[in-house]
Order: structure tokens, then sequence, then C-alpha cells
């Protein structure tokens, strides 16, 4: 390959082909570190998920994790219809209107008739909805910054990167 865009960017981290024994199984010590990636990946994504269900519980004690993913999705505006947070979220319909109906119920949501649609209607988060995940927001965001302070600028930009790359 050439120097042009032929060739993959250097980031630090090595490609694929780079790490792979010649043969193209892996080596003992990539497979070893490749389960200890699964493994801490297992556990960031538990954690996560008793993050949700602070959060949820901050915003309603009977409110489940999914429940507040739809909030947040609706008080961000990121997604204002079923349809819309179905997509975000990847999850079936029945459960979307199983969590906007709770919302309504507990007064986080609201169906308004869409302000460019006069036929549609959108949902919107109450201002008791606001309020209550500014809250859960708050308390997660000064958790996850009192762990990543610990780190410095240059370790976080590396770390931000190499997910960047993961996600992709």
């Amino acid at each position: 390959m050439s120097a042009s865009t032929d060739e993959p960017a250097r980031t630090g981290v090595p490609a694929a082909e780079d790490t792979a024994a010649p043969d193209g199984a892996g080596s003992p010590e990539l497979d070893q570190a490749i389960s200890r990636v699964e493994h801490e990946l297992g556990r960031l994504f538990a954690r996560i998920r008793v993050s949700w269900r602070e959060a949820a519980a901050t915003v309603h004690p009977d409110l489940q994790p999914l429940g507040y993913q739809v909030l947040t999705s609706i008080a961000t505006g990121k997604a204002t219809s079923a349809g819309a947070i179905i997509e975000r979220l990847q999850t079936d319909k029945s459960a979307v209107s199983r969590h906007v109906r709770q919302l309504e119920e507990l007064g986080l949501v609201e169906s308004v008739r869409d302000p460019d649609d006069r036929r549609a209607r959108v949902l919107v988060a109450t201002e008791l909805a606001q309020e209550r995940v500014a809250l859960a927001r708050s308390r997660y965001e000064a958790r996850l910054g009192e762990r990543l302070r610990r780190w410095t600028a240059e370790d976080l930009d590396h770390f931000a990167e190499l997910l960047a790359q993961f996600g992709d």
C-alpha cells in the first residue's frame, strides 16, 4: 500500500493483522487479552445497568431502567414519537407503549399536537420530568467525573479514541 488514503491510519492500536499469529490463529496472549476485555466489558455493562436503575429510581421509585431511557430520549428531544423511541433504543413497540403509558400516568410525559403537523402528536417531558432527569444526570455525572478525574487528560483522550474505534 502507498502512504496515501489506501493505508490504514495508525493510532497506536495495532491492526488485527499486526497482532495475529502467522497462521491466522490468535496467540495465547492475544486470546487471554481478548477474554479480559470481554470480562471487563461485562462488568462495565452491569455497572451501567445499575446506574440506569439508580437514575430511574431518582426520577420515580416505580420507574424501570428502560422507562428512564424512554424518558431521557423524550426529555432531550432525541426521540419524541413512539417510532423514534423504538428506533433509538432498539426495543419493541409493546415495551415502549407500556413505558410511555406509565410515564404519562406518573405525570412525567404528555402527548401534545405536533406543531409542525397538527394531525400528529409528539411526546414531551413535563417540567417535573425535566427536573428529575436533571437531578439523576447530575448524580451520575458526579460519580463518573469523580472516577475520570483520577486520570490524566492524555489518558482520557486515548481512552475516548479507543472507545470510538471499538464502537466502529
